[in-house]
């Protein structure tokens, strides 16, 4: 054999063992049986990975609370629309929490002019304000998805002023000659696990409201009919929704009966719930502060640069992963609600349009 060739085996063969060693998971693996037995209803998870996980979702000590007495912030600073209820301590301790959980590097400027704070002019004031009001409405509103448990800033940002996990379209178009318009596929994008699937599962599922259908209630061709390409879209949403939870299929399905619901776990109801509140923040949150971000697209002076517009032109958007972060429940299901509760009970939020269910 020449040389050529058994280097040719010998890197075949270190191909083949990569391919082995990160393609797949190394055991053992864990089962949690989470229905009846014999439905095929359980969890699997690598406990190698959970310790990391757990580490990675701890909730940061609360800062001391203090009382509720004297002024109020909105009789004393000037241009205070949110949070104007609190006493002049109270509103100076949520503010010191705004911006550890947003902008610990930054500081105050990040989203202040600090010779007159009561300015606009820096543009992450009228974000901030807008996506208090968007925690404030998924804590009142959107309690089938996150119970008591609520949200905060904290939730997503976990110290960065741009979440780590957000989205926007992908326009395609990355390879040469006639692959130059895939219809949507074939390109190997992260967010279906580099699979052949289209690689935008969100735009259709978690911007608009298309319908998320594996099959088609008919055998044969008909009004309901899904194509192909459909049940592909949704499994790489599927594919999604478990790297974003850490989770596999049988947490919310039963693989027998994938469409049943009677056959489903209840956590197949919270998610339902879960992808309509995404719905609603991308729609009547995110994208209406798109001209604001278009002006400033790589942040405020000072900050980070980062762009905050994808390359559509649209703003980068919230799915699953930008608060579950690998674990099941956010921040492993602690709450941070009663140390911040003045952000489940904000009143003044500006009518959006209607939620798109």
């Amino acid at each position: 054999m020449s040389f050529s060739l058994k280097l040719g085996a010998v890197l075949a063969g270190l191909l083949g063992l990569a391919v082995i060693l990160f393609t797949f998971e190394r055991p053992p693996v864990e089962t949690v049986q989470t229905g009846f037995r014999g439905v095929a209803l359980g969890n699997i998870a690598n406990p190698r990975l959970q310790t990391t996980l757990v580490a990675a979702n701890q909730v940061p000590a609360p800062l001391p609370r203090v009382p509720s007495v004297g002024p109020r912030a909105g009789q004393v600073y000037q241009n205070v629309k949110v949070l104007g209820d609190l006493g002049v301590a109270e509103f100076a301790r949520t503010m010191a929490a705004l911006t550890a959980w947003v902008s610990p590097q930054q500081g105050c400027g990040y989203c202040h002019n600090t010779a007159n704070m009561a300015s606009d002019e820096v543009y992450t004031k009228v974000v901030s304000r807008r996506m208090l009001q968007m925690v404030a409405r998924i804590n009142a509103e959107w309690k089938p998805h996150v119970l008591e448990t609520g949200v905060t800033c904290y939730t997503c940002h976990r110290g960065n002023p741009v979440p780590a996990n957000v989205w926007s379209q992908d326009p395609g178009g990355r390879t040469a000659g006639f692959a130059a318009n895939p219809g949507g596929q074939n390109l190997g994008a992260p967010a279906v696990g580099y699979s052949s699937l289209p690689y935008d599962p969100f735009t259709a599922y978690l911007d608009q409201a298309d319908n998320i259908r594996v099959q088609s209630a008919t055998a044969l061709p008909a009004g309901d009919t899904q194509k192909v390409k459909d049940t592909e879209q949704t499994l790489g949403l599927m594919i999604h929704f478990s790297t974003s939870l850490g989770v596999n299929c049988t947490t919310c399905h039963n693989t027998r009966a994938f469409s049943d619901w009677e056959q489903s776990a209840p956590q197949r109801t919270n998610a339902w719930h879960g992808i309509r509140m995404v719905r609603d923040i991308n729609h009547n949150f995110i994208e209406p502060l798109q001209p604001v971000w278009a002006a400033n697209p790589n942040g405020p002076a000072g900050g980070p640069v980062r762009p905050r517009l994808g390359a559509a032109g649209d703003p980068l958007k919230v799915n699953c992963a930008t608060c579950h972060q690998g674990v099941a429940k956010p921040l492993n299901g602690v709450s941070m609600i009663p140390d911040y509760p003045e952000l489940a009970r904000i009143t003044n939020i500006e009518a959006p349009p209607p939620v798109r269910r």
